[in-house]
């Protein structure tokens, strides 16, 4: 082995059990933030990925505070080195980028020396109530703000779509907004569109399957937005 890497290794810190028990940890209060978002976040504005980057970004902030330590030259030059780093995806909420800020306190705390877990728990317990008791209720939910899917009914001339339709939109759908209605077939069908938010993503082919069991309905086609494109 050349004298190089025999002189890196021989300044290697010693093996550290607590600093995999502050990573494991991280995870676990990583799985609380993300967990408190999906609760008081409106379903239709819950990002794919955004919980999953909750959850990951916890344990790295930890890393990243391991490393620094009291070492002010590390924290420049990490700044430096990410600050170079670009996002593709925009958040889209202010309420995002407070759980994103959040992730990375929980991270500092399980990083710093010396290690400071009871603020990490604090700011669960306290943080994670303040953002249920101000989490937008249903009522007050923005009328403009686009829903994720689109869903299209045909249905046969003669049948009352919304009488027919809305004992099945309300067992898979939390918000439906009517988006367009034509005839179709030379004016013997009607096309009804509407905006939907649905309870759960994996709800798509019930709700598909659902609507058409019920008389009338000759097709059903839904699509999901790219809401992250939209907004851009």
């Amino acid at each position: 082995m050349p004298d190089f890497m025999k002189t890196m290794f021989d300044n290697l810190p010693p093996f550290s059990y607590g600093l995999i028990a502050r990573l494991f940890a991280s995870v676990a209060f990583g799985f609380g933030v993300s967990w408190i978002y999906r609760r008081t976040r409106p379903p239709s504005e819950v990002g794919q990925s955004f919980p999953a980057t909750l959850v990951l970004l916890a344990p790295m902030i930890t890393m990243v505070t391991t490393v620094i330590g009291d070492n002010s030259a590390r924290a420049f030059s990490l700044v430096g080195a990410l600050s170079i780093v670009r996002f593709r995806t925009v958040v889209r909420d202010t309420q995002d980028t407070a759980f994103v800020i959040f992730t990375v306190a929980v991270g500092m705390a399980m990083g710093a020396t010396p290690i400071q877990p009871w603020v990490a728990v604090a700011g669960i317990i306290i943080v994670g109530g303040a953002a249920y008791l101000v989490r937008p209720r249903p009522s007050a939910a923005r009328l403009g703000a686009p829903l994720p899917f689109v869903i299209r009914v045909r249905m046969g001339l003669g049948h009352d779509v919304e009488a027919l339709t809305s004992p099945v939109f309300a067992a898979y759908v939390t918000q439906r907004r009517l988006q367009s209605i034509e005839t179709a077939k030379q004016g013997l069908s009607i096309d009804v569109t509407y905006q939907v938010a649905l309870k759960q993503d994996g709800a798509a082919g019930e709700l598909i399957a659902a609507l058409n069991k019920v008389d009338g309905v000759q097709d059903v086609g839904l699509e999901r937005r790219d809401l992250d494109q939209e907004e851009s």
